[in-house]
C-alpha cells in the first residue's frame, strides 16, 4: 500500500498529494528553506551543474511546484523551460515568482500529471526534478515517461530525499524527521498531515541502488547516484 497523506480520505495518491500542495502552496517556499536550513537551495545548485556540459535548450521541470528548480535552471542560459504540476496552488505561486524575475518568455509552467505527460516522444533536451518521484504514484510509470519525451543522448537529473546510513547522523535525522519536522510543519501550514506524510514517504522511497534499478527499467543509461550532506538527499543521474 502507498504512502499517502490523508489516511481518513478516500482518493488516489495522486489526488490526495495535489490537494495537499494546494493546502500549503503558500507557506511551500519558507518551510521548504526553514526545514531543510537553506540546503535545499544548494542542492539544485549542484544538480544544474551537472548539465553545464550538456547545455541543454529545451528543458521539462517534472513536479515543478513553485518553480524554484526551473529557476535555477536559467544559469544553463536554455530556449525554453517547462514546468509541469498537478497542483494549481503551487503553479500559481511559481507564476508570480517567474513573473517578477520577467522570465516569462523562458518559463512556462503548466497543470500536467507527470505519469501521463503530453508533450511528444524525443521532445526536450534534459530533464530534472527535485523532491517530486517520492509522490509519483506509480514511479516506475512516471520515469518511463520521462524517458519517453527526452531525445536521445539527453540527461535527466533526479533530486530526491534519501536514508542516511551512518551512525550517528541516522539517528539525529530520524529524531528530527519523526518528532521536529511535523511540529514546525504543522504550526507553520497548518496542514497537520502534510509533514507527517513527508518523513513516512521518504522511509518507503526506494533510494540508491534501489532507485537506479528501478531507473534503469525505465530505460534510462549511464545511472549514477551521487549522495549529499550525510545521505539525507541524493542526485540521480541517467541518460537517453
Amino acid at each position: 500500500m502507498s504512502v499517502v497523506p490523508y489516511k481518513d480520505k478516500d482518493g488516489s495518491k495522486r489526488e490526495q498529494v495535489a490537494e495537499m500542495f494546494d493546502n500549503i502552496s503558500p507557506k511551500y517556499d519558507l518551510l521548504n528553506h526553514l526545514l531543510s536550513g537553506g540546503v535545499d537551495i544548494y542542492w539544485r545548485k549542484r544538480a544544474i551543474k551537472l548539465l553545464r556540459k550538456q547545455q541543454p535548450k529545451v528543458i521539462l521541470d517534472i513536479a515543478t511546484g513553485t518553480g524554484d528548480f526551473a529557476i535555477e535552471a536559467l544559469s544553463l542560459k536554455p530556449d525554453k523551460i517547462i514546468g509541469v504540476d498537478i497542483s494549481e496552488g503551487m503553479l500559481a505561486v511559481g507564476r508570480e515568482k517567474i513573473a517578477k524575475l520577467g522570465k516569462q518568455d523562458i518559463i512556462n509552467l503548466q497543470s500536467g500529471d507527470s505519469e501521463s505527460l503530453s508533450f511528444a516522444d524525443n521532445y526536450f533536451d534534459a530533464i530534472i526534478v527535485s523532491f517530486g518521484v517520492r509522490n509519483f504514484q506509480n514511479l516506475l510509470a512516471g520515469l518511463t515517461e520521462m524517458n519517453r519525451v527526452m531525445k536521445p543522448g539527453g540527461n535527466c537529473v533526479v533530486v530526491e530525499f534519501s536514508k542516511p546510513r551512518s551512525f550517528p547522523f541516522k539517528q539525529f535525522y530520524n529524531f528530527y524527521f519523526k518528532y521536529i519536522l511535523p511540529v514546525i510543519g504543522n504550526a507553520v501550514s497548518k496542514d497537520s498531515s502534510a509533514y507527517t506524510y513527508l518523513p513516512e514517504s521518504v522511509q518507503a522511497f526506494p533510494d540508491g541502488e534501489a532507485f537506479l534499478e528501478i531507473y534503469k527499467k525505465a530505460g534510462f543509461i549511464n545511472t549514477k547516484c551521487i549522495t549529499l550532506t550525510f545521505g539525507i538527499c541524493s542526485i540521480y543521474t541517467g541518460q537517453k
